[in-house]
């Protein structure tokens, strides 16, 4: 065998739909454009991403990602500035966070990161804690609790 006695497998090839060549072709007349408007017109072409006028899928989707504005406001809060913020035996909540100015009046949960050494004795309040951050405040003989539900008013 030689490359120019090479040929496709048997059916595995059909042959080009020819337009406009009368009635018995099955695309004759109009040619598969069907009757009138814009797109039966030679010459037509369509912008990318044009759905018939209704707004484009580019457009109705925001820019830059999406923000839930209904998600409640996190804050981070480090080993390391509960050392500094709190003494021996007291309990960081999200009242005593508020109260010395460390989080605003928006943040509504607060989690508890393993970052740097915790000197104190602690009880914490929180609503997520890090693995490494549970393992720090126990180790320390501190305690940690689950924040009481606000009750639905």
């Amino acid at each position: 065998m030689k490359l120019n006695e090479l040929r496709p497998a048997e059916g595995a090839t059909k042959s080009r739909k020819r337009l406009g060549r009368g009635k018995g072709s099955g695309l004759g007349k109009t040619s598969g454009r069907g009757e009138k408007g814009q797109k039966s017109r030679s010459g037509y072409r369509s912008k990318r991403g044009f759905e018939g006028g209704q707004m484009p899928l580019v457009r109705r989707l925001p820019k830059r990602g999406f923000t839930n504005i209904f998600a409640p406001e996190t804050k981070e809060i480090t080993l390391s500035l509960i050392s500094i913020h709190f003494k021996d035996g007291e309990t960081v909540t999200l009242e005593a966070l508020r109260e010395k100015k460390l989080v605003n009046s928006r943040v509504e949960k607060i989690v508890v990161l393993a970052s740097g050494e915790l000197t104190t004795k602690v009880n914490v309040v929180a609503d997520r804690i890090t693995k490494g951050a549970r393992e720090a405040i126990l180790a320390k003989g501190g305690t940690i609790q689950e924040p009481v539900a606000k009750s639905a008013e």
